[in-house]
């Protein structure tokens, strides 16, 4: 299934396990019932307690949201497409973000229901929940200096200059699922919005599963005691990320109509 998907890259290192654990026989299962029996090994639930259950996007009733229906159900919608497949696959790599994004979501719908303004929390829960890039960064005056950067677009800086803190002091992990459909044909115009998420020097000790697991706990309370709006984010045109793509020197970051100067976004 999805063929197209070219699993070394990168980019998919952070949903590439959940991928790796889904049944083999994944064209036989179909996608809901594969994201399903990983669903279940994992015992995943919704904020209810009730098992999360992804369901054929015809289960979802006609004028209902979707965000309301898992909150209300804890069953996903699912189409038999790679935005979908992709989204199943961080349900099963970041469960208590999706949740906490799910509960926002909901509590806003709660609030003022389903209309054309979605308001700025609601907004900001859907391009993270999209489009998200968490950006791990090594606490101290180093990290500091190039989140300072990229916030600034000093791109060449952040991304060029810097480059060696990639890796060692700086992690870059892909969450939404929009952003991931798109980098299957990737472009270098394709930029991510990307939150900042400083952690210790425990943090980059751990091995990839056991950083999975505090980006997920760590990332979900933050959401839970601060709320999300659309000021909450920072671009970061992804095939800038050091060793995600060919030739990074010096003119590639240098190109102005994707490494743009700092203007309103």
């Amino acid at each position: 299934m999805f063929p197209q998907i070219d699993w070394t890259r990168r980019w998919y290192d952070s949903v590439r396990p959940a991928f790796a654990g889904l049944d083999p026989d994944l064209d036989a299962l179909g996608l809901t019932g594969a994201l399903n029996a990983g669903a279940a090994a994992l015992a995943l639930v919704n904020q209810r307690g009730q098992p999360v259950r992804f369901v054929p996007q015809a289960d979802l009733p006609e004028g209902r949201a979707y965000e309301e229906f898992i909150g209300a159900t804890g069953c996903v919608p699912t189409r038999e497409n790679l935005h979908d497949f992709f989204n199943g696959l961080v349900w099963l790599t970041f469960p208590r973000i999706k949740l906490q994004l799910n509960a926002l979501q909901a509590a806003q719908i709660a609030l003022a229901g389903v209309g054309k303004s979605r308001g700025s929390a609601r907004d900001g829960a859907t391009i993270f929940d999209e489009n998200c890039a968490l950006l791990v960064v090594r606490q101290g005056s180093q990290g500091a200096a190039l989140v300072e950067a990229l916030r600034a677009h000093l791109w060449s800086e952040a991304l060029h200059e810097r480059c060696a803190a990639f890796g060692p002091d700086v992690q870059v992990w892909l969450f939404g699922h929009a952003l991931m459909e798109k980098l299957v044909a990737p472009r270098k115009a394709i930029t991510a919005h990307t939150r900042v998420v400083p952690a210790g020097d425990a943090f980059f000790a751990l091995d990839h599963d056991a950083q999975r697991t505090w980006i997920d706990a760590h990332v979900a309370a933050s959401l839970a005691a601060e709320g999300l709006s659309t000021a909450c984010f920072t671009p970061l045109p992804v095939l800038g990320v050091p060793g995600w793509w060919e030739g990074q020197d010096a003119a590639f970051y240098a190109d102005a109509s994707v490494f743009r100067p700092k203007q309103k976004w």
